[in-house]
């Protein structure tokens, strides 16, 4: 297989259908050595990793935006511009 420009491959059809992989499923990668393995990720478990990484971006990004004292909805007005369509607020 070749990795694309983007650090892409395609999993084989046959690995696909053996472990239930489409469109949208969870997977990962484990590191051992040299050996890597794809595992695919069912149910709560995936749902447990993607909710422990959305937590970490959280975290990492907690406090890096200063509002400066706008509210949600004016700052959200100032970043997009004002929406004629919605009609008065």
């Amino acid at each position: 297989m070749r990795v694309t420009t983007k650090g892409q491959v395609t999993i084989p059809k046959e690995i696909r259908d053996r472990l239930g992989i489409e469109a949208g499923s969870e997977v990962d990668f484990v590191v051992s050595d040299d050996v890597v393995t794809l595992v695919a990720l069912q149910g709560d478990e995936a749902r447990q990793r993607r909710a422990k990484a959305i937590g970490a971006w959280a975290d990492k990004v907690a406090g890096t935006i200063d509002l400066g004292g706008m509210t949600t909805d004016e700052y959200m007005d100032w970043l997009r511009g004002p929406r004629d369509d919605l009609g008065p607020r």
